[in-house]
Protein backbone atom coordinates (compact mmCIF):
# COMPACT_ATOMS: atom_id res chain seq x y z
CA UNK A 1 0.00 0.00 0.00
CA UNK A 2 1.21 3.50 -0.90
CA UNK A 3 1.76 5.41 2.34
CA UNK A 4 3.27 8.70 1.23
CA UNK A 5 4.49 10.59 -1.81
CA UNK A 6 7.05 13.40 -1.73
CA UNK A 7 7.58 15.52 -4.85
CA UNK A 8 10.26 18.14 -5.36
CA UNK A 9 10.63 20.48 -8.37
CA UNK A 10 8.56 18.64 -10.95
CA UNK A 11 6.97 20.91 -13.59
CA UNK A 12 4.62 23.18 -11.57
CA UNK A 13 5.15 21.42 -8.24
CA UNK A 14 7.80 23.05 -6.07
CA UNK A 15 7.39 20.92 -2.94
CA UNK A 16 4.55 18.54 -2.13
CA UNK A 17 4.18 15.91 0.60
CA UNK A 18 1.11 13.66 0.55
CA UNK A 19 -0.08 10.97 2.94
CA UNK A 20 -2.36 8.12 1.82
CA UNK A 21 -4.48 5.67 3.75
CA UNK A 22 -6.38 2.51 2.97
CA UNK A 23 -9.61 2.44 1.03
CA UNK A 24 -10.67 4.87 -1.69
CA UNK A 25 -8.87 8.22 -2.10
CA UNK A 26 -10.26 10.58 -4.74
CA UNK A 27 -8.35 13.39 -6.46
CA UNK A 28 -10.31 16.23 -7.99
CA UNK A 29 -9.63 19.67 -9.41
CA UNK A 30 -10.38 21.85 -12.38
CA UNK A 31 -9.13 20.86 -15.81
CA UNK A 32 -5.49 21.86 -16.15
CA UNK A 33 -4.90 22.02 -12.41
CA UNK A 34 -2.09 19.48 -12.62
CA UNK A 35 -3.54 16.02 -12.06
CA UNK A 36 -1.38 14.66 -14.89
CA UNK A 37 1.72 16.12 -13.19
CA UNK A 38 0.87 14.15 -10.06
CA UNK A 39 0.49 10.93 -12.04
CA UNK A 40 3.68 11.64 -14.02
CA UNK A 41 5.54 12.13 -10.74
CA UNK A 42 4.31 8.80 -9.41
CA UNK A 43 5.11 7.18 -12.76
CA UNK A 44 8.68 8.45 -12.49
CA UNK A 45 9.02 6.73 -9.11
CA UNK A 46 7.65 3.52 -10.63
CA UNK A 47 10.28 3.35 -13.36
CA UNK A 48 8.81 5.35 -16.26
CA UNK A 49 11.22 7.07 -18.63
CA UNK A 50 13.14 9.87 -16.91
CA UNK A 51 12.21 12.89 -19.02
CA UNK A 52 14.27 15.99 -18.27
CA UNK A 53 11.17 18.01 -19.27
CA UNK A 54 9.74 17.12 -15.86
CA UNK A 55 12.34 19.25 -14.08
CA UNK A 56 10.84 22.54 -12.87
CA UNK A 57 12.21 25.53 -14.73
CA UNK A 58 15.16 27.15 -12.98
CA UNK A 59 16.10 24.08 -10.91
CA UNK A 60 18.85 21.53 -11.42
CA UNK A 61 16.93 18.35 -10.70
CA UNK A 62 13.54 16.89 -9.83
CA UNK A 63 13.00 14.17 -7.23
CA UNK A 64 10.16 11.87 -6.18
CA UNK A 65 10.09 9.66 -3.08
CA UNK A 66 7.33 7.08 -2.63
CA UNK A 67 6.94 5.06 0.57
CA UNK A 68 5.05 1.76 0.65
CA UNK A 69 4.00 -0.52 3.48
CA UNK A 70 6.50 -3.29 4.18
CA UNK A 71 5.74 -6.36 2.03
CA UNK A 72 5.05 -9.61 3.87
CA UNK A 73 8.22 -11.64 4.45
CA UNK A 74 6.78 -14.60 2.50
CA UNK A 75 5.38 -12.51 -0.37
CA UNK A 76 6.56 -12.79 -3.97
CA UNK A 77 7.63 -9.14 -3.85
CA UNK A 78 9.88 -9.76 -0.83
CA UNK A 79 11.35 -12.79 -2.59
CA UNK A 80 11.93 -10.77 -5.76
CA UNK A 81 13.68 -8.00 -3.84
CA UNK A 82 15.89 -10.53 -2.06
CA UNK A 83 16.78 -12.21 -5.37
CA UNK A 84 17.96 -8.81 -6.60
CA UNK A 85 20.03 -8.09 -3.47
CA UNK A 86 17.67 -5.47 -2.06
CA UNK A 87 17.76 -5.84 1.73
CA UNK A 88 14.54 -5.18 3.62
CA UNK A 89 14.19 -5.52 7.37
CA UNK A 90 10.87 -6.96 8.68
CA UNK A 91 8.36 -4.16 9.19
CA UNK A 92 10.56 -1.63 7.41
CA UNK A 93 8.72 0.45 4.76
CA UNK A 94 9.73 0.07 1.14
CA UNK A 95 11.03 3.44 -0.02
CA UNK A 96 11.59 4.25 -3.68
CA UNK A 97 13.51 7.39 -4.64
CA UNK A 98 14.02 8.63 -8.19
CA UNK A 99 15.68 11.80 -9.39
CA UNK A 100 16.19 13.29 -12.85
CA UNK A 101 18.55 16.12 -13.72
CA UNK A 102 17.83 18.97 -16.05
CA UNK A 103 20.63 17.68 -18.31
CA UNK A 104 18.88 14.28 -18.57
CA UNK A 105 20.78 12.10 -16.11
CA UNK A 106 18.76 10.08 -13.58
CA UNK A 107 19.29 7.90 -10.51
CA UNK A 108 17.05 5.40 -8.73
CA UNK A 109 17.18 3.89 -5.23
CA UNK A 110 15.19 1.26 -3.36
CA UNK A 111 15.72 1.61 0.39
CA UNK A 112 18.83 3.69 -0.28
CA UNK A 113 20.32 0.97 -2.48
CA UNK A 114 21.05 2.00 -6.10
CA UNK A 115 19.06 0.11 -8.71
CA UNK A 116 18.48 0.11 -12.45
CA UNK A 117 15.43 1.62 -14.12
CA UNK A 118 14.51 -1.88 -15.34
CA UNK A 119 14.48 -3.25 -11.79
CA UNK A 120 12.49 -0.21 -10.65
CA UNK A 121 9.88 -0.89 -13.35
CA UNK A 122 9.56 -4.52 -12.27
CA UNK A 123 9.16 -3.58 -8.62
CA UNK A 124 6.78 -0.74 -9.50
CA UNK A 125 4.51 -3.02 -11.51
CA UNK A 126 4.18 -5.27 -8.46
CA UNK A 127 3.28 -2.33 -6.21
CA UNK A 128 0.85 -0.26 -8.26
CA UNK A 129 -1.45 -0.74 -11.24
CA UNK A 130 -2.24 2.43 -13.15
CA UNK A 131 -5.24 2.29 -15.45
CA UNK A 132 -5.81 5.14 -17.82
CA UNK A 133 -6.20 6.01 -21.46
CA UNK A 134 -2.63 5.19 -22.38
CA UNK A 135 -1.85 2.48 -19.85
CA UNK A 136 -0.35 -0.71 -21.26
CA UNK A 137 0.21 -2.68 -18.07
CA UNK A 138 -1.98 -4.48 -15.56
CA UNK A 139 -5.05 -6.18 -16.97
CA UNK A 140 -4.36 -5.05 -20.53
CA UNK A 141 -1.30 -7.28 -20.81
CA UNK A 142 -2.45 -10.77 -21.89
CA UNK A 143 0.60 -12.39 -20.25
CA UNK A 144 -1.16 -12.12 -16.90
CA UNK A 145 -4.62 -13.25 -18.01
CA UNK A 146 -4.02 -16.97 -17.45
CA UNK A 147 -2.78 -16.34 -13.93
CA UNK A 148 -5.80 -14.16 -13.17
CA UNK A 149 -8.21 -16.80 -14.49
CA UNK A 150 -6.50 -19.50 -12.40
CA UNK A 151 -6.73 -17.26 -9.35
CA UNK A 152 -10.43 -16.65 -10.04
CA UNK A 153 -10.97 -20.40 -10.44
CA UNK A 154 -9.09 -21.09 -7.21
CA UNK A 155 -6.95 -23.77 -8.86
CA UNK A 156 -3.49 -24.88 -7.79
CA UNK A 157 -1.21 -25.50 -10.76
CA UNK A 158 1.38 -27.40 -8.69
CA UNK A 159 0.25 -30.80 -10.00
CA UNK A 160 0.57 -29.69 -13.63
CA UNK A 161 3.94 -28.07 -12.92
CA UNK A 162 5.32 -31.25 -11.30
CA UNK A 163 3.95 -33.41 -14.12
CA UNK A 164 5.55 -31.10 -16.70
CA UNK A 165 8.91 -31.21 -14.90
CA UNK A 166 8.77 -35.04 -14.74
CA UNK A 167 7.94 -35.22 -18.44
CA UNK A 168 10.77 -32.85 -19.38
CA UNK A 169 13.19 -34.79 -17.19
CA UNK A 170 12.21 -38.08 -18.86
CA UNK A 171 12.56 -36.44 -22.28
CA UNK A 172 16.03 -35.12 -21.43
CA UNK A 173 17.13 -38.55 -20.13
CA UNK A 174 15.98 -40.25 -23.32
CA UNK A 175 17.62 -37.65 -25.54
CA UNK A 176 20.92 -38.10 -23.71
CA UNK A 177 20.65 -41.88 -23.90
CA UNK A 178 20.00 -41.67 -27.64
CA UNK A 179 22.99 -39.37 -28.08
CA UNK A 180 25.16 -41.76 -26.07
CA UNK A 181 23.86 -44.74 -28.05
CA UNK A 182 24.51 -42.95 -31.31
CA UNK A 183 28.03 -42.03 -30.25
CA UNK A 184 28.65 -45.57 -29.05
CA UNK A 185 27.50 -47.03 -32.38
CA UNK A 186 29.89 -44.73 -34.20
CA UNK A 187 32.69 -45.87 -31.87
CA UNK A 188 31.87 -49.59 -31.97
CA UNK A 189 34.91 -50.55 -34.08
CA UNK A 190 37.18 -48.46 -31.89
CA UNK A 191 35.67 -49.92 -28.72
CA UNK A 192 35.96 -53.52 -29.91
CA UNK A 193 39.60 -53.03 -30.91
CA UNK A 194 40.47 -51.19 -27.68
CA UNK A 195 38.74 -53.72 -25.44
CA UNK A 196 40.49 -56.61 -27.23
CA UNK A 197 43.86 -54.89 -27.01
CA UNK A 198 43.53 -53.96 -23.34
CA UNK A 199 42.04 -57.34 -22.39
CA UNK A 200 44.97 -59.11 -24.00
CA UNK A 201 47.42 -56.86 -22.20
CA UNK A 202 45.44 -57.23 -18.91
CA UNK A 203 46.79 -54.19 -17.03
CA UNK A 204 46.74 -54.51 -13.24
CA UNK A 205 46.15 -51.78 -10.65
CA UNK A 206 49.47 -50.23 -9.55
CA UNK A 207 51.41 -52.29 -12.10
CA UNK A 208 53.35 -49.37 -13.60
CA UNK A 209 54.87 -48.39 -10.26
CA UNK A 210 55.68 -51.99 -9.35
CA UNK A 211 57.42 -52.60 -12.69
CA UNK A 212 59.35 -49.35 -12.44
CA UNK A 213 60.59 -50.16 -8.92
CA UNK A 214 61.57 -53.73 -9.80
CA UNK A 215 63.36 -52.56 -12.96
CA UNK A 216 65.25 -49.93 -10.98
CA UNK A 217 66.30 -52.50 -8.38
CA UNK A 218 67.44 -54.98 -11.00
CA UNK A 219 69.49 -52.37 -12.81
CA UNK A 220 71.14 -51.44 -9.51
CA UNK A 221 71.82 -55.14 -8.91
CA UNK A 222 73.59 -55.40 -12.27
CA UNK A 223 75.82 -52.51 -11.27
CA UNK A 224 76.55 -53.84 -7.75
CA UNK A 225 76.98 -57.54 -8.55
CA UNK A 226 80.79 -57.51 -8.57
CA UNK A 227 81.11 -55.64 -5.29
CA UNK A 228 78.52 -57.82 -3.56
CA UNK A 229 80.23 -61.02 -4.65
CA UNK A 230 83.62 -59.76 -3.39
CA UNK A 231 82.13 -58.76 -0.03
CA UNK A 232 80.28 -62.07 0.37
CA UNK A 233 83.47 -63.98 -0.51
CA UNK A 234 85.14 -62.32 2.51
CA UNK A 235 82.52 -64.00 4.70
CA UNK A 236 82.31 -67.42 3.02
CA UNK A 237 84.52 -70.53 3.41
CA UNK A 238 86.77 -71.91 6.15
CA UNK A 239 89.23 -69.08 5.62
CA UNK A 240 86.57 -66.35 5.55
CA UNK A 241 86.45 -63.53 8.02
CA UNK A 242 83.39 -64.90 9.87
CA UNK A 243 84.94 -68.40 10.20
CA UNK A 244 88.15 -66.81 11.59
CA UNK A 245 86.12 -64.82 14.14
CA UNK A 246 84.32 -67.94 15.30
CA UNK A 247 87.56 -69.93 15.61
CA UNK A 248 89.14 -67.10 17.62
CA UNK A 249 86.09 -66.98 19.88
CA UNK A 250 86.31 -70.75 20.58
CA UNK A 251 89.98 -70.56 21.45
CA UNK A 252 89.51 -67.49 23.65
CA UNK A 253 86.68 -69.20 25.44
CA UNK A 254 89.12 -71.85 26.73
CA UNK A 255 91.40 -69.32 28.37
CA UNK A 256 88.97 -66.51 29.32
CA UNK A 257 88.86 -67.60 32.96
CA UNK A 258 92.57 -66.97 33.40
CA UNK A 259 92.23 -63.20 33.37
CA UNK A 260 89.33 -60.69 33.60
CA UNK A 261 90.46 -58.85 30.49
CA UNK A 262 90.30 -62.08 28.53
CA UNK A 263 86.67 -62.49 29.62
CA UNK A 264 85.88 -58.97 28.44
CA UNK A 265 87.63 -59.66 25.16
CA UNK A 266 85.51 -62.82 24.73
CA UNK A 267 82.33 -60.83 25.28
CA UNK A 268 83.35 -58.28 22.64
CA UNK A 269 84.29 -61.06 20.23
CA UNK A 270 80.91 -62.76 20.77
CA UNK A 271 79.20 -59.50 19.89
CA UNK A 272 81.34 -59.17 16.77
CA UNK A 273 80.34 -62.69 15.69
CA UNK A 274 76.65 -61.85 16.17
CA UNK A 275 76.97 -58.57 14.20
CA UNK A 276 78.95 -60.36 11.49
CA UNK A 277 76.17 -63.00 11.23
CA UNK A 278 73.59 -60.27 10.80
CA UNK A 279 75.74 -58.54 8.21
CA UNK A 280 76.08 -61.80 6.27
CA UNK A 281 72.28 -62.31 6.36
CA UNK A 282 71.67 -58.76 5.08
CA UNK A 283 74.21 -59.23 2.32
CA UNK A 284 72.50 -62.43 1.23
CA UNK A 285 69.07 -60.72 1.29
CA UNK A 286 70.41 -57.78 -0.69
CA UNK A 287 71.96 -60.13 -3.20
CA UNK A 288 68.63 -61.88 -3.64
CA UNK A 289 66.76 -58.56 -3.96
CA UNK A 290 69.24 -57.18 -6.43
CA UNK A 291 69.61 -60.40 -8.31
CA UNK A 292 70.21 -59.62 -11.95
CA UNK A 293 68.35 -61.74 -14.49
CA UNK A 294 68.94 -60.41 -18.02
CA UNK A 295 65.84 -62.15 -19.40
CA UNK A 296 63.64 -60.94 -16.57
CA UNK A 297 64.93 -57.40 -17.02
CA UNK A 298 64.25 -57.53 -20.74
CA UNK A 299 60.71 -58.85 -20.19
CA UNK A 300 60.07 -56.23 -17.54
CA UNK A 301 61.24 -53.36 -19.71
CA UNK A 302 59.12 -54.59 -22.61
CA UNK A 303 56.02 -54.78 -20.38
CA UNK A 304 56.65 -51.31 -18.94
CA UNK A 305 57.21 -49.82 -22.39
CA UNK A 306 54.00 -51.39 -23.74
CA UNK A 307 52.01 -50.22 -20.71
CA UNK A 308 53.18 -46.65 -21.10
CA UNK A 309 52.53 -46.74 -24.84
CA UNK A 310 48.93 -47.83 -24.21
CA UNK A 311 48.50 -45.08 -21.62
CA UNK A 312 49.73 -42.45 -24.12
CA UNK A 313 47.49 -43.87 -26.82
CA UNK A 314 44.38 -43.58 -24.65
CA UNK A 315 45.56 -40.35 -23.00
CA UNK A 316 45.33 -41.65 -19.45
CA UNK A 317 47.80 -42.40 -16.67
CA UNK A 318 49.27 -45.91 -16.68
CA UNK A 319 47.53 -46.76 -13.40
CA UNK A 320 44.16 -45.76 -14.98
CA UNK A 321 44.31 -48.42 -17.70
CA UNK A 322 42.42 -51.09 -15.65
CA UNK A 323 39.51 -48.68 -15.04
CA UNK A 324 39.59 -47.60 -18.68
CA UNK A 325 39.16 -51.22 -19.71
CA UNK A 326 36.09 -51.51 -17.45
CA UNK A 327 34.62 -48.28 -18.86
CA UNK A 328 35.15 -49.34 -22.46
CA UNK A 329 33.64 -52.75 -21.76
CA UNK A 330 30.59 -51.03 -20.25
CA UNK A 331 30.22 -48.76 -23.27
CA UNK A 332 30.49 -51.69 -25.59
CA UNK A 333 27.95 -53.63 -23.54
CA UNK A 334 25.62 -50.63 -23.59
CA UNK A 335 25.46 -50.85 -27.37
CA UNK A 336 24.03 -54.32 -27.14
CA UNK A 337 21.90 -53.56 -24.09
CA UNK A 338 20.95 -50.11 -25.31
CA UNK A 339 17.81 -51.31 -27.02
CA UNK A 340 16.34 -52.57 -23.77
CA UNK A 341 17.37 -49.41 -21.87
CA UNK A 342 15.89 -47.20 -24.55
CA UNK A 343 12.64 -49.13 -24.50
CA UNK A 344 12.38 -48.59 -20.75
CA UNK A 345 13.10 -44.88 -21.10
CA UNK A 346 10.62 -44.48 -23.96
CA UNK A 347 7.99 -46.17 -21.83
CA UNK A 348 8.74 -43.81 -18.93
CA UNK A 349 8.50 -40.84 -21.31
CA UNK A 350 5.11 -41.97 -22.61
CA UNK A 351 3.77 -42.45 -19.09
CA UNK A 352 5.08 -39.07 -17.85
CA UNK A 353 3.74 -37.24 -20.90
CA UNK A 354 0.30 -38.80 -20.46
CA UNK A 355 0.34 -37.87 -16.77
CA UNK A 356 1.05 -34.28 -17.77
CA UNK A 357 -1.71 -34.29 -20.39
CA UNK A 358 -4.20 -35.72 -17.88
CA UNK A 359 -3.31 -33.06 -15.29
CA UNK A 360 -3.35 -30.25 -17.89
CA UNK A 361 -6.73 -31.37 -19.27
CA UNK A 362 -8.17 -31.45 -15.75
CA UNK A 363 -6.85 -27.90 -15.29
CA UNK A 364 -8.35 -26.90 -18.64
CA UNK A 365 -11.77 -28.15 -17.55
CA UNK A 366 -11.58 -26.01 -14.40
CA UNK A 367 -10.43 -23.04 -16.45
CA UNK A 368 -13.30 -23.47 -18.91
CA UNK A 369 -15.82 -23.55 -16.08
CA UNK A 370 -14.25 -20.51 -14.43
CA UNK A 371 -14.11 -18.66 -17.77
CA UNK A 372 -17.89 -18.99 -18.18
CA UNK A 373 -18.45 -17.79 -14.63
CA UNK A 374 -16.09 -14.84 -15.15
CA UNK A 375 -17.78 -13.89 -18.44
CA UNK A 376 -21.12 -13.90 -16.67
CA UNK A 377 -19.80 -11.86 -13.74
CA UNK A 378 -18.25 -9.22 -16.01
CA UNK A 379 -21.41 -9.05 -18.13
CA UNK A 380 -23.35 -8.26 -14.97
CA UNK A 381 -21.07 -5.28 -14.32
CA UNK A 382 -21.22 -3.82 -17.84
CA UNK A 383 -24.82 -2.62 -18.04
CA UNK A 384 -24.69 -0.34 -14.96
CA UNK A 385 -21.47 1.13 -16.36
CA UNK A 386 -23.22 2.14 -19.60
CA UNK A 387 -21.48 -0.61 -21.55
CA UNK A 388 -24.69 -2.57 -22.23
CA UNK A 389 -23.77 -3.00 -25.92
CA UNK A 390 -20.40 -4.46 -25.03
CA UNK A 391 -19.46 -8.12 -24.82
CA UNK A 392 -16.72 -9.76 -22.81
CA UNK A 393 -15.32 -13.23 -23.40
CA UNK A 394 -12.45 -15.19 -21.91
CA UNK A 395 -10.62 -16.92 -24.74
CA UNK A 396 -9.35 -20.37 -23.75
CA UNK A 397 -7.35 -21.68 -26.68
CA UNK A 398 -5.30 -24.91 -26.88
CA UNK A 399 -1.62 -24.38 -27.56
CA UNK A 400 0.48 -26.37 -29.99
CA UNK A 401 2.50 -29.06 -28.25
CA UNK A 402 5.77 -27.17 -28.69
CA UNK A 403 4.29 -24.38 -26.54
CA UNK A 404 3.02 -26.55 -23.69
CA UNK A 405 4.55 -25.58 -20.39
CA UNK A 406 4.44 -25.75 -16.62
CA UNK A 407 1.21 -23.69 -16.65
CA UNK A 408 -0.63 -26.09 -18.91
CA UNK A 409 -1.63 -26.44 -22.54
CA UNK A 410 -3.82 -23.33 -22.86
CA UNK A 411 -3.55 -19.71 -23.91
CA UNK A 412 -5.86 -17.34 -22.05
CA UNK A 413 -6.79 -13.86 -23.19
CA UNK A 414 -9.59 -11.47 -22.31
CA UNK A 415 -11.48 -10.29 -25.41
CA UNK A 416 -14.09 -7.55 -25.77
CA UNK A 417 -16.40 -5.94 -28.26
CA UNK A 418 -17.84 -2.49 -27.53
CA UNK A 419 -20.21 -2.15 -30.47
CA UNK A 420 -23.07 -4.43 -31.61
CA UNK A 421 -21.91 -6.76 -34.36
CA UNK A 422 -18.24 -5.86 -33.93
CA UNK A 423 -15.88 -8.81 -33.60
CA UNK A 424 -14.23 -9.61 -30.29
CA UNK A 425 -10.73 -8.17 -29.96
CA UNK A 426 -8.01 -8.03 -27.30
CA UNK A 427 -8.73 -5.85 -24.30
CA UNK A 428 -6.04 -3.34 -25.20
CA UNK A 429 -7.61 -2.59 -28.60
CA UNK A 430 -10.37 -0.38 -27.15
CA UNK A 431 -10.00 3.09 -28.63
CA UNK A 432 -11.82 5.06 -25.93
CA UNK A 433 -9.92 5.70 -22.72
CA UNK A 434 -13.17 6.04 -20.77
CA UNK A 435 -14.49 2.71 -22.06
CA UNK A 436 -11.19 1.04 -21.31
CA UNK A 437 -11.14 2.29 -17.72
CA UNK A 438 -14.74 1.17 -17.14
CA UNK A 439 -14.07 -2.22 -18.68
CA UNK A 440 -11.06 -2.66 -16.43
CA UNK A 441 -13.13 -1.58 -13.45
CA UNK A 442 -15.81 -4.15 -14.30
CA UNK A 443 -13.18 -6.84 -14.67
CA UNK A 444 -11.46 -5.82 -11.46
CA UNK A 445 -14.72 -6.01 -9.52
CA UNK A 446 -15.57 -9.40 -11.05
CA UNK A 447 -12.11 -10.74 -10.23
CA UNK A 448 -12.33 -9.27 -6.73
CA UNK A 449 -8.72 -8.13 -7.20
CA UNK A 450 -7.31 -11.64 -7.37
CA UNK A 451 -3.54 -11.64 -7.56
CA UNK A 452 -3.09 -7.97 -8.50
CA UNK A 453 -1.17 -5.09 -6.98
CA UNK A 454 -2.33 -3.80 -3.61
CA UNK A 455 -2.62 -0.24 -4.92
CA UNK A 456 -4.67 0.62 -8.02
CA UNK A 457 -4.94 4.01 -9.70
CA UNK A 458 -7.80 4.84 -12.05
CA UNK A 459 -7.33 7.95 -14.17
CA UNK A 460 -10.72 9.41 -15.12
CA UNK A 461 -12.60 6.12 -15.08
CA UNK A 462 -15.79 8.23 -15.30
CA UNK A 463 -14.76 9.95 -18.53
CA UNK A 464 -17.79 10.85 -20.65
CA UNK A 465 -20.48 9.61 -18.26
CA UNK A 466 -22.56 11.09 -15.48
CA UNK A 467 -25.67 10.58 -13.39
CA UNK A 468 -26.61 6.99 -12.65
CA UNK A 469 -23.61 5.60 -14.52
CA UNK A 470 -21.19 7.73 -12.52
CA UNK A 471 -22.96 6.64 -9.34
CA UNK A 472 -22.58 2.99 -10.41
CA UNK A 473 -18.88 3.58 -11.03
CA UNK A 474 -18.53 5.09 -7.57
CA UNK A 475 -20.32 2.11 -5.98
CA UNK A 476 -17.99 -0.34 -7.71
CA UNK A 477 -14.89 1.62 -6.80
CA UNK A 478 -16.02 1.66 -3.19
CA UNK A 479 -16.61 -2.09 -3.28
CA UNK A 480 -13.22 -2.73 -4.87
CA UNK A 481 -11.47 -0.55 -2.27
CA UNK A 482 -12.35 -3.09 0.42
CA UNK A 483 -9.67 -5.43 -0.99
CA UNK A 484 -7.16 -2.91 -2.37
CA UNK A 485 -6.04 0.68 -1.93
CA UNK A 486 -7.60 2.83 -4.69
CA UNK A 487 -6.56 6.27 -5.92
CA UNK A 488 -9.04 7.72 -8.40
CA UNK A 489 -8.68 10.88 -10.48
CA UNK A 490 -12.24 11.97 -11.20
CA UNK A 491 -14.43 14.77 -12.53
CA UNK A 492 -17.60 13.11 -11.25
CA UNK A 493 -19.20 14.33 -8.01
CA UNK A 494 -20.94 10.96 -7.68
CA UNK A 495 -17.55 9.20 -7.66
CA UNK A 496 -15.90 11.82 -5.47
CA UNK A 497 -18.58 11.41 -2.83
CA UNK A 498 -17.61 7.75 -2.34
CA UNK A 499 -14.06 8.50 -1.24
CA UNK A 500 -12.66 7.74 2.19
CA UNK A 501 -10.25 10.62 1.60
CA UNK A 502 -10.48 13.58 -0.77
CA UNK A 503 -7.48 15.44 -2.23
CA UNK A 504 -7.99 18.71 -4.11
CA UNK A 505 -5.51 19.71 -6.80
CA UNK A 506 -5.14 23.47 -7.31
CA UNK A 507 -3.08 25.57 -9.69
CA UNK A 508 -2.23 29.12 -8.71
CA UNK A 509 -0.25 31.92 -10.32
CA UNK A 510 1.27 35.20 -9.13
CA UNK A 511 1.37 36.52 -12.66
CA UNK A 512 4.82 35.23 -13.50
CA UNK A 513 5.09 31.79 -11.88
CA UNK A 514 2.45 29.05 -11.76
CA UNK A 515 2.45 26.29 -9.20
CA UNK A 516 0.38 23.23 -8.36
CA UNK A 517 -0.61 22.25 -4.82
CA UNK A 518 -2.61 19.38 -3.37
CA UNK A 519 -4.66 19.73 -0.19
CA UNK A 520 -6.48 17.15 1.88
CA UNK A 521 -10.08 18.29 2.39
CA UNK A 522 -12.03 18.12 5.61
CA UNK A 523 -15.80 17.46 5.65
CA UNK A 524 -16.72 21.05 4.80
CA UNK A 525 -14.04 21.22 2.16
CA UNK A 526 -15.41 18.05 0.55
CA UNK A 527 -18.92 19.55 0.60
CA UNK A 528 -17.71 22.69 -1.14
CA UNK A 529 -15.64 20.81 -3.76
CA UNK A 530 -18.45 18.40 -4.66
CA UNK A 531 -20.83 21.37 -4.91
CA UNK A 532 -18.34 23.05 -7.28
CA UNK A 533 -18.19 19.87 -9.36
CA UNK A 534 -22.00 19.93 -9.56
CA UNK A 535 -22.54 23.61 -10.39
CA UNK A 536 -19.28 25.00 -11.72
CA UNK A 537 -17.49 28.16 -10.60
CA UNK A 538 -20.58 29.70 -8.96
CA UNK A 539 -21.50 27.37 -6.10
CA UNK A 540 -25.25 27.57 -5.40
CA UNK A 541 -27.19 26.55 -2.35
CA UNK A 542 -28.90 23.95 -4.48
CA UNK A 543 -25.49 22.49 -5.40
CA UNK A 544 -24.52 22.37 -1.71
CA UNK A 545 -27.78 20.60 -0.89
CA UNK A 546 -27.14 18.08 -3.66
CA UNK A 547 -23.60 17.60 -2.36
CA UNK A 548 -25.02 16.90 1.09
CA UNK A 549 -27.35 14.28 -0.37
CA UNK A 550 -24.45 12.59 -2.18
CA UNK A 551 -22.30 12.56 0.94
CA UNK A 552 -25.15 11.19 3.05
CA UNK A 553 -25.23 8.08 0.88
CA UNK A 554 -21.68 7.20 1.80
Amino acid sequence: MLQSLSIRDIVLIEALDLEFGAGLSVLTGETGAGKSILLDSLGLALGNRADSGLVRQGTEKAQVTASFASPAADSKLAEYLSDNDIDLEPGEPLIIKRSVKADGGSRAFINDQPCSAALLRDVGSRLIEIHGQHDDRGLINPRGHRRLLDSYAGVDGAKVRRAFENWQSAKADLEKALEDQDAAEKDREYLEHSVAELSKFAPQPGEEQELALERSSMMKGEKLTGDLEAIRAAFDGSNGGLASLRAAARRLDRIAEDHPLLAEALQALDRAVIEADEAEDKLNEAADALAFDPQRLDDMETRLFDLRALARKHRVAGDDLPQLLIDLENRLAAISDGGKSLESMESKLRVSKQSYIDAAEALRAKRAKAAKALDKAVAGELVPLKLDAARFETLLEPLDEDRWGASGMDRVEFLISTNPGAPLAPLGKIASGGELSRFILALKVALAEEGGAKTIIFDEVDRGVGGAVASAIGDRLSRLSSSAQLLVVTHSPQVASKGNAHLLINKSSNGTVSRTDVNALDDEGRRQEIARMLSGADITDEARAQADRLLERV
